[in-house]
């Protein structure tokens, strides 16, 4: 057993109203957003004492969402009437303060915590807390990167490929989501564009898994034999479809500055027990998170913008922790030594 593990924590199975708790917290986070417009490209006439905004972000939503209020936040303070009237806000988009082009297609929260565990790596790393500089652009979105315009559509439809993909991770097939009507295909959508919980989870619920405790792991028969099999005993079978029932757990790994890793993540190991970061981690970053021998881990997991522990279930990540869009996003960042 690894010797991450330690005694069973609220990143462990959960009751119904501590889900729908976390749940929330986890819509309610928000990240701040310090957004200047590119000087080169502020239209003559600009008000060029006012051309940064602040903005206190939804995590679960995306950066193609805060163009409208941006727009009219420049509108009225910022440009002249011709300009506002003139700029097409479908050709806005954003890089960082480090000229880093930005993934309009990734939730904000997974790119304030990714340009977070970068900042580890630096030898004075920005305070956690501080605002990510954004520099938004106006005109001519560099479409051989962005693949699409990062218009509020094209976000749409990339979170839709995003849900039915981690769908089918979880249950082998996209039957849940393709099952949903197009008014409760719409509403998912809705619900992040107006921020409403209730919406969302009113048909997000139909395809996300409920963290239902673990099953115990069953002691193997005693030699007579004389005992019921485990595929009899409801303690060590899994809910079909709970958390702990799924096929995989949608998790992606983020490195500072390297690739994002992906893998089938298994809710429990083959002795039946609880898959955990502890379990998870060493198999993909040995090098950073070193078997129980090797030493003590040289990183951390962040979580919606919490240092996830090791202890951490995949189960109940899944259906506590993950974004909007049905993944569990895991930012790894560099301990200092």
């Amino acid at each position: 057993m690894s010797s991450y593990r330690h005694a069973p924590s609220a990143f462990a199975a959960a009751s119904p109203a501590s889900t729908t708790l976390f749940r929330r917290l986890v819509w309610e986070g928000t990240v701040p957003l310090e957004i200047r417009v590119d000087p080169k490209e502020l239209p003559a006439n600009s008000n060029r004492g006012l051309e940064v905004c602040f903005v206190q972000a939804s995590r679960v939503s995306y950066l193609p969402l805060l163009v409208p209020d941006l727009k009219r936040f420049l509108s009225d303070i910022v440009f002249d009437d011709e300009a506002a009237r003139v700029l097409n806000e479908e050709d806005w988009w954003f890089e960082s303060e480090e000229g880093t082009l930005l993934k309009w297609h990734w939730p904000i929260g997974l790119i304030y915590d990714n340009h977070t565990t970068m900042q580890s790596t630096k030898p004075a790393p920005t305070a956690p807390s501080a605002p990510l500089r954004l520099v938004l652009h106006l005109a001519s979105p560099p479409t051989d990167k962005l693949l699409l315009a990062p218009s509020a559509e094209a976000c749409k439809q990339a979170f839709m490929g995003q849900l039915k993909e981690a769908d089918f991770l979880r249950w082998g097939s996209t039957k849940r989501m393709t099952g949903l009507r197009k008014q409760e295909q719409d509403g998912i959508w809705e619900g992040i564009k107006e921020h409403n919980f209730d919406e969302y989870w009113r048909v997000a619920g139909k395809v996300t898994p409920t963290p239902a405790p673990a099953p115990r792991p069953v002691s193997p028969p005693p030699a007579s034999g004389h005992t019921r099999p485990p595929s009899a005993d409801p303690q060590g079978a899994p809910d079909r479809d709970g958390a702990y029932g799924v096929r995989s757990v949608p998790v992606r790994l983020y490195l500072p500055d390297g690739p994002v890793l992906q893998d089938l993540a298994p809710p429990l190991l083959e002795d039946g027990s609880p898959n955990t970061l502890a379990d998870f981690l060493p198999l993909h970053l040995s090098a950073l998170f070193p078997p129980t021998a090797a030493g003590r881990p040289r990183a951390f997991a962040l979580v919606q913008g919490v240092r996830a522990p090791l202890e951490a279930e995949l189960a109940w990540l899944g259906a506590c922790m993950a974004g909007a869009d049905g993944w569990v996003n895991v930012c790894i960042g560099l301990l200092r030594s």
